[in-house]
């Protein structure tokens, strides 16, 4: 059984796969507290669904692009079986994991799309870099930017781990609602810093208040 938040199809708003159909399975709960969550309903309400009853939903969408979301999903255990069953069934499956919890156990068929969290968000002490070395080079490496000095920070973090080097996908988001996207391009501009700039376009198709999919 999985503590799951919601379960949804939507336009994927984020990643390389921004704007195809995706299915999302939200679970439940999460071990950070970034000042920029906009998920943090899923931190405690939840219902317990088993493998069977996910795969029934997912299967009556008719999407084969899965996303699992949070939260952060890796915080069940269960996570990483259902996973690979999904895999199995020949899904195209996605995760987004914050970064601080060891992603070794994921199959190797998955999109890992790790969100590696600055210091403006009052997390970046927990990131296990570790997990660096457990991904593909498909895989996704994902900053959301509050400020310049975030911006730094990232920029210090890919040369450090010379990530661009390692990653064919390193994504920058500018905060929802806290800076403006033109300032980030330009800072991406002014350096010639080999990521993309990502936006939310979840947010620009549905209202705050409205569900973002059906």
């Amino acid at each position: 059984m999985l503590k799951v938040n919601e379960i949804f199809k939507s336009i994927q708003g984020e990643s390389t796969y921004a704007g195809l159909p995706c299915t999302f399975i939200r679970l439940a709960g999460c071990n950070l507290r970034c000042t920029y969550c906009d998920t943090n309903y899923a931190y405690y309400h939840s219902r317990e669904l088993s493998d069977n009853e996910i795969i029934s939903k997912i299967e009556e969408y008719g999407v084969k692009c899965i996303e699992f979301t949070g939260g952060e999903p890796l915080l069940q255990e269960e996570t990483p079986p259902l996973i690979k069953n999904l895999l199995d069934k020949g899904y195209n499956v996605l995760i987004e994991t914050n970064g601080s919890i060891c992603v070794g156990c994921l199959d190797k068929r998955i999109t890992i799309i790790m969100d590696l969290k600055t210091p403006k968000s009052g997390m970046s002490e927990r990131m296990k870099f570790k997990n660096l070395d457990f991904l593909k080079a498909t895989d996704e490496i994902k900053f959301v930017i509050m400020d310049e000095s975030d911006y730094q920070w990232a920029k210090d973090i890919i040369t450090k781990h010379n990530l661009s080097n390692k990653f064919e996908h390193i994504l920058m988001a500018p905060a929802y609602g806290v800076m403006q996207p033109k300032a980030l391009a330009l800072w991406i501009l002014r350096d010639n810093l080999p990521v993309r700039l990502q936006l939310q376009i979840h947010k620009y198709i549905w209202a705050p208040h409205e569900i973002e999919g059906v």
